[in-house]
C-alpha cells in the first residue's frame, strides 16, 4: 500500500507521537531526521522520497529472505480469512506443522535426544524468558531438594529487553536504567579475541574464557545453577566468533555439571551463518534452542523455544500436581504467524540460502578485507553475519561522533548498515553487517564500495 500522507505530514505526526527505540529525539530540534520507508523489494528499501538503499542491516538482522515476497504475504492473508486466531491451548494446524518442521530440521544426537518440543511465543526476548522458566522449573523437578536457579549468561551477549532476558543480557548500557534487575543471573567473559579481556592470546590462551564457565559453577556450587545462555555468534554485542573449540567443550562443561545448555539461536539461526544453525558448525546440540527473527524473516512476529524430549520429559506428572509448565502465551502459536513462518521456511529451504550466505558472505568478508584504512581495526564474521569494528590511531575504538559520520556516509552512499548499541562502556564502534540471504557478489561489492567512500572521507 503507498504512502497516503506526504512525507512532511507523516514527519510531523511521527515526531508528536512516536517514540522510538534507542533514539535521543532531541536531536530532531536540530538537522536530524528519520527516513520514511515506503517499500521493500529484495535487498533493497525504497524510501518516500525517491531514495533506494540496500539494505545490509537486513532490517533488525531479521529480513533472511528479503523483502517482497509474496508467498509469505498470501499464506497469512489466506490463514487470516480461514481461521485468524484462538489460543494455543487447543490446536491448530499451522501451529502444529510448524511444531513438526522444526523437530525435523534442528539437529540432534543420542547423547541430548532430539529438539522435538516447541513452545510459541512474540519475540526473541519471551523466548529467552520462556526458556529461562522452563530450566528453572525443569531443574528443580529433576533435582528435588536442589535450587538450581541461577543462569550464566556473558558480557556483551544480549538475550532480549523483558526483565529476565535484560538480566542474562551482559550489555552495561541496556542494563544499568532497570537495575536492579532479576536476581539469579550471572556473567563471565565472550570469547572477543581482538580485545581479550582476560589480556590472552589465541591459541596460546587455551580458550580460558569458556573454562571461566566451569570455574563459575564450581565457586557458586553446580547446585545452584540452572543453566548456560549463549549466542553461537554475539550479535549486536559486536559480532563476536567463538574459536572452534569453544562451543564442544562448553557442552561438555554444562554435561559434566548436569546445567542446561540453552543456545540463543535468535540471529544466527535459519542461514544467517552459512549453515540453517549456526550450532551445527561445531556440531553441537543443546537443551534448548530460542529462535525468533529469521523464522518469519521479520514479516509477522514470532518466537519459539525448542526443547530436547529429556527437558519436556521432566514436566510429565499426574492433573494437579503443579509439574505442567505455568506459563500461557496469549499470541503464542498464533495461526497467521505460523502460516507465515512455514511459507518463509519454505523459501528458505527450497533456495538453500544458506549457501548463498556461506558463498557470498566469504566474498563480502574477502572485498571488506581488502579496504585499506586506518579506522579499521578489525573485521570479522561468518556466513552473512559481519561486523567492522573501527578504531582510531591508538587502537581505541573510534569515538561516537567520527562513527556516526561513518555510518553517515554509508547511507549517503545508499547503504545501511547496523551498529552495536549500548553494550560497552564508551564508544560502540562496530559497524554490523546482515543484508538479507539472498545477497547477490554485485551488491555485496556495492557495500564494500559505500563503506570504502565512507571510511576514505573520514580519514
Amino acid at each position: 500500500m503507498p504512502t497516503t500522507l506526504d512525507t512532511a505530514e507523516l514527519r510531523r505526526l511521527d515526531r508528536d507521537h512516536c517514540w522510538h527505540p534507542l533514539f535521543q529525539h532531541s536531536q530532531l530540534d536540530g538537522d536530524t531526521e528519520l527516513t520514511v520507508f515506503d517499500r521493500g523489494e529484495g535487498c533493497t528499501l525504497y524510501d518516500s522520497e525517491g531514495g533506494a538503499y540496500l539494505d545490509a542491516g537486513g532490517g533488525l538482522w531479521n529480513v533472511n529472505v528479503g523483502y517482497g515476497r509474496q508467498e509469505i504475504a498470501q499464506a497469512a492473508f489466506e490463514q487470516m480469512q480461514r481461521l485468524p486466531y484462538y489460543p494455543h491451548s487447543q490446536i491448530n494446524e499451522p501451529a502444529t506443522r510448524l511444531s513438526a518442521k522444526l523437530a525435523e530440521l534442528l539437529p540432534a544426537d543420542a547423547s541430548h535426544g532430539d529438539l522435538s518440543r516447541v513452545f510459541f511465543s512474540n519475540s526473541g526476548s519471551e523466548a529467552n524468558e520462556t526458556a529461562f522458566k522452563i530450566a528453572r522449573q525443569c531443574q528443580r523437578q529433576r533435582h528435588p531438594g536442589q535450587n538450581r536457579y541461577k543462569i550464566i549468561a556473558r558480557y556483551q551477549g544480549y538475550h532480549g529487553f523483558t526483565m529476565g532476558a535484560l538480566s542474562a543480557t551482559g550489555q552495561v548500557g541496556r542494563r544499568t536504567p532497570y537495575e536492579p534487575l532479576v536476581p539469579g543471573f550471572l556473567h563471565v567473559d565472550p570469547p572477543y579475541c581482538y580485545r581479550c579481556p582476560l589480556k590472552l592470546s589465541y591459541p596460546d590462551c587455551g580458550i580460558a574464557c569458556v573454562d571461566e564457565f566451569d570455574e563459575m559453577i564450581r565457586r557458586e556450587g553446580p547446585e545452584t545453577v540452572a543453566a548456560i545462555v549463549v549466542e553461537p555468534v554475539i550479535g549486536g554485542g559486536g559480532v563476536i566468533l567463538p574459536p572452534d573449540e569453544y562451543m564442544p567443550r562448553l557442552r561438555e562443561i554444562c554435561d559434566r555439571h548436569e546445567v542446561l545448555l540453552i543456545v540463543d539461536e535468535v540471529i544466527t539461526g535459519w542461514g544467517r551463518t552459512g549453515k540453517l544453525f549456526a550450532c551445527e558448525h561445531w556440531d553441537v546440540v543443546a537443551d534448548m534452542v530460542v529462535t525468533a527473527k529469521g523464522i518469519t524473516s521479520g514479516y509477522l512476529p514470532m518466537g519459539a523455544t525448542i526443547v530436547t524430549d529429556k527437558v519436556f520429559d521432566a514436566f510429565s506428572g499426574s492433573p494437579g500436581d503443579g509439574s505442567e509448565l505455568a506459563q500461557v502465551c496469549t499470541y503464542g502459536g498464533h495461526p497467521p504467524c505460523c502460516a507465515a513462518a512455514l511459507a518463509n521456511i519454505d523459501i528458505l529451504m527450497r533456495e538453500r540460502l544458506w549457501e548463498n550466505a556461506a558463498d557470498v558472505g566469504a566474498y563480502l568478508l574477502h572485498g571488506l578485507r581488502g579496504l585499506n584504512s586506518p579506522l579499521i581495526g578489525e573485521i570479522r564474521g561468518i556466513g552473512l553475519m559481519l561486523g567492522v569494528e573501527l578504531v582510531d590511531d591508538t587502537g581505541a575504538l573510534l569515538d561516537g561522533v567520527r562513527t556516526a559520520k561513518v555510518k553517515a556516509g554509508v547511507k549517503s552512499a545508499g547503504v545501511l548498515v547496523g551498529q552495536m548499541s549500548h553494550a560497552v562502556i564508551g564508544p560502540n564502534s562496530v559497524l554490523c553487517l546482515s543484508p538479507p540471504l539472498i545477497l547477490t557478489r554485485a551488491e555485496a561489492d556495492q557495500i564494500v564500495d559505500a563503506l570504502g567512500t565512507a571510511l576514505a572521507d573520514q580519514s
